[in-house]
């Protein structure tokens, strides 16, 4: 197992794809970060829960703070995901699963030392994305002349938990390679789902009364449960679990499922 671990580590480094990734992602969460810092701090600043003017809500300093610093676990959890899924994709784009097996026979170890390579890239993303937004955020705020809530321990507390469920999703991002293996259909499905499809659930759900309980379920809204607080909860559109353990079991319940579901069927296929 360490040996297969080791090798799937070598795979990362010499390559380019995730450090710019990393770079694309650390820009964007600083610059979204001080754009909703700046929006939120501006004199009676609402959001629109009703989505036509008729549910305005005024945020409170904790959730303008938690809206802004978790804006990674909200908005830019597609970036974790994606590196994950290229973790097993890459190998079938570039032809290289055939010596990966004759090195570890064991597809099962094969999968499991990718999720755990997957699951240190995702803390690596989960630092970079959050620090980003946090610092960028911090930082609009204090010229603002509002508070920062830094010296608060529940505000590290909610940083760690962000950290953590972004490292999730970049095992799910591994679990979505083993069915999807097909690297452009998969990145297609990541972004459709997480930047639309998700987004108009939640939406939906928001203002159905059958749905209030169900959006909390999904994929984006367990890992702002993990976290503790997102824009999406803060501003009335749909709701997440009460405890951020809650959310880690939903999101890992997903993991799960992806990776039984690739490994019985994707991984026992013959490698052409």
């Amino acid at each position: 197992m360490r040996a297969a671990i080791v090798a799937e580590y070598r795979k990362l480094v010499t390559t380019r794809t995730w450090w710019v990734l990393l770079l694309v992602a650390f820009g964007y969460l600083a610059f979204l970060g001080a754009v909703l810092a700046w929006a939120l701090a501006q004199p009676n600043a609402t959001t629109d829960a009703g989505g036509d003017g008729s549910q305005s809500i005024t945020l409170t300093a904790t959730q303008i703070v938690s809206s802004i610093y978790t804006i990674g676990v909200s908005l830019g959890f597609a970036f974790p995901v994606i590196v994950g899924v290229l973790v097993v994709t890459t190998e079938y784009r570039h032809k290289t699963l055939t010596p990966t097996l004759l090195a570890e026979p064991s597809r099962t170890r094969m999968i499991a030392a990718k999720l755990v390579i997957g699951a240190g890239e995702g803390v690596l993303f989960g630092l970079a994305t959050t620090c980003a937004a946090t610092a960028a955020g911090a930082a609009v705020l204090a010229l603002l002349h509002q508070p920062t809530a830094l010296g608060v321990g529940a505000t590290w507390g909610m940083l760690g938990r962000s950290v953590l469920a972004l490292a999730v999703w970049a095992v799910i991002g591994v679990a979505i390679g083993t069915v999807i293996t097909n690297q452009v259909a998969a990145i297609v499905v990541v972004l459709a789902f997480t930047q639309f499809l998700e987004p108009a659930l939640r939406t939906v759900f928001a203002v159905t009364s059958w749905g209030a309980g169900v959006g909390k379920f999904l994929p984006g809204a367990a890992g702002e449960a993990i976290a503790g607080g997102s824009f999406y909860s803060a501003a009335g559109i749909g709701q997440i679990l009460g405890q951020w353990w809650q959310g880690l079991l939903v999101l890992l319940a997903y993991a799960a499922v992806l990776v039984v579901a690739g490994r019985l069927t994707t991984l026992r296929r013959d490698v052409a």
